[in-house]
């Protein structure tokens, strides 16, 4: 082979070299444009819903606490709502709203640190009380307890509770109140039981969650089927079945002089679950006559945050 042949063979090489190494170069610039563009598109989608969702609950949010303000501006009311989210494999959790719900994001309270008459919803600090002793072995499922939960829980009687009391003390069970964080002193020798909305809510919480004293499924589901059965439902049970049929209702009410109490655990057909305690006093309240104003603000809370308007525009109450 002579050297002009070898030249010849070395360019024709280099011109292939070349060629190749474009073809490499612009292969590289494609995938980044497009797959780049793709990843842009992605983050762009991604934010576009994340701001639709934060919309819709900053005006849900909004509207509730427009509306609860309204309601409690003469401190006779006090309201505390909670969203605890769409239970698992329900069409709540299915739906496109399903991140507006997200437990805890749609909180609301007003006039909830207020300390209130609390009436019969004490017992539900009593029914916590019991379910820290069992946890430290001091509490069993015996017939006389099991009859009283029933006829406290149920018919909302005294004689359970008020045995409790006096067998432990009222220092005693403050003082387990006191650890849980919630408001406290809620038992006062001589006088009335009080409490807080937003202390209700708490402890309902930890109910409809199993966590704090209630961690023993077995004793959570007996306290919520006696909740579930209590007789006396014209208040936030009236109110949220008049919303959307078919929505069941856990509830300690109290009725106490001109006070109507109700503190709930709710969980509607399409499984989103919440928390609403209503407490009210005064305006010449007394027997049972406040419940139908808790049902008309139990419906109204559920239209503002699980209604099919919920979160589209801004009102004023």
């Amino acid at each position: 082979m002579n050297d002009m042949m070898k030249n010849t063979i070395v360019r024709q090489l280099k011109k292939y070299m070349i060629i190749i190494l474009a073809i490499g170069l612009c292969s590289i610039f494609l995938w980044h444009h497009f797959n780049g563009s793709s990843t842009k598109t992605a983050k762009s989608s991604t934010n576009t819903t994340s701001q639709a969702v934060k919309r819709r609950q900053t005006v849900i949010k909004k509207n509730l606490t427009n509306y609860l303000n309204s309601v409690t501006k003469d401190g006779t009311v006090s309201v505390s709502f909670y969203n605890l989210g769409a239970t698992s494999g329900s069409t709540a959790s299915k739906s496109k709203y399903a991140d507006v719900y997200k437990e805890g994001s749609l909180e609301v309270e007003s006039n909830a640190h207020t300390a209130q008459t609390a009436a019969s919803t004490y017992k539900l600090f009593i029914t916590a009380f019991l379910m820290k002793q069992k946890l430290n072995g001091n509490f069993t499922w015996n017939t006389t307890n099991t009859n009283g939960f029933y006829s406290m829980i149920v018919n909302s009687e005294n004689d359970y509770a008020e045995s409790q009391l006096t067998s432990y003390g009222m220092s005693t069970i403050d003082a387990f109140i006191k650890t849980q964080g919630w408001y406290s002193p809620v038992f006062v020798s001589g006088q009335d039981a009080t409490t807080t909305s937003y202390s209700l809510e708490l402890l309902l919480k930890d109910l409809a969650k199993g966590t704090g004293v209630f961690t023993n499924q077995s004793d959570r589901s007996k306290i919520l089927k006696l909740m579930g059965e209590q007789v006396y439902r014209t208040g936030i049970p009236t109110g949220v079945a008049a919303a959307n049929k078919g929505t069941t209702v856990q509830d300690k009410v109290g009725f106490l002089n001109d006070t109507n109490n109700d503190a709930a655990i709710v969980t509607m057909p399409n499984g989103q679950r919440y928390i609403l305690v209503i407490m009210t006093h005064g305006h010449g309240q007394s027997g049972f006559s406040g419940f139908p104003k808790i049902a008309k603000i139990a419906k109204k809370v559920q239209t503002i945050v699980y209604g099919a308007n919920a979160g589209t525009k801004v009102e004023s109450y």
